[in-house]
């Protein structure tokens, strides 16, 4: 027996010595922004599949809190299949501060700021064919290399699935909440138990669930008609605990919005509880 163990009194506050006793501190991983800039909230917007609309609500949703005259950012963290600069009309390149250290984002014509990769490419439609480890770096860049400037609420986009980036994105960034994403699709307690479960695992709170695509509203009679089947997003919430914050209807203006870059102009009062929700996290 080692002197170091004979003589321990099992407090390792008084102690400086390095044994295998002592309990190590949980590593934090949170990446730090630089001294220009400032993020209060950070609001992620997740789902365990592709298609279903995570970018419709990160636009949406940013649009929304934008209106309330709080000061929005999106930080694009679809880095291969980005699309948040064309809903807002956003085609310029990147630019960068005076002294070359930082990125500065785009701002909308409603003044949210936006950093994605197709912000870093020649030509929009050029493919980015980057590694994993390259594409959470660069998740990393934009929220510690980009001058964010008094930003009340930071909506992050995310790809798809539990694979490298939304891990980074909950390690590298202060996640005050996320919201996931799903259709009304049979498939849909599945999307849900994937997104949860990361989240839990994770340690990162659920704001509630949005459902894209839930209906189609027919022009004369106002009769919504289920297009994908009856929902069961009322079962899935009440299955894991979590609220239903919004169900988007199919509405033809909204994809035209989107397509044309107008996406600040959709009326979009159903989404009224999620904004409460964010304003609360």
């Amino acid at each position: 027996m080692s002197e170091t163990a004979e003589n321990c009194t099992h407090n390792c506050g008084t102690c400086s010595a390095n044994c295998g006793s002592r309990t190590s501190e949980p590593q934090s991983f949170l990446e730090k922004l630089n001294p220009a800039s400032s993020v209060k909230k950070v609001i992620g917007v997740v789902s365990g599949k592709g298609g279903v609309g995570k970018s419709l609500v990160t636009s949406l949703m940013a649009c929304r809190m934008r209106a309330t005259g709080a000061r929005v950012g999106i930080l694009d963290a679809d880095i291969t299949g980005p699309s948040i600069p064309r809903a807002f009309g956003i085609h310029d390149g990147v630019t960068v501060t005076p002294d070359g250290k930082l990125l500065v984002p785009a701002v909308s014509s409603t003044g949210v700021e936006v950093i994605s990769s197709n912000m870093l490419l020649e030509n929009e439609t050029d493919p980015v064919i980057w590694r994993g480890p390259v594409i959470a770096g660069a998740v990393k860049q934009f929220w510690s290399e980009t001058l964010w400037q008094d930003i009340d609420y930071m909506f992050v986009d995310m790809p798809p699935g539990t694979g490298d980036v939304p891990l980074t994105v909950f390690q590298s960034l202060p996640v005050s909440g996320i919201i996931i994403v799903t259709s009304p699709q049979e498939l849909v307690a599945m999307i849900v138990e994937k997104a949860v479960n990361m989240a839990k695992k994770m340690n990162v709170p659920i704001l509630g669930l949005v459902e894209n695509m839930s209906y189609l509203e027919c022009p004369d009679c106002g009769k919504k008609i289920s297009v994908f089947g009856e929902s069961h997003l009322d079962e899935v919430a009440k299955e894991y605990g979590i609220p239903v914050l919004a169900q988007i209807p199919i509405r033809p203006a909204i994809a035209k919005a989107v397509d044309e870059g107008t996406v600040e102009y959709v009326e979009a009062d159903f989404l009224d509880d999620a904004v409460k929700a964010v304003k609360e996290a």
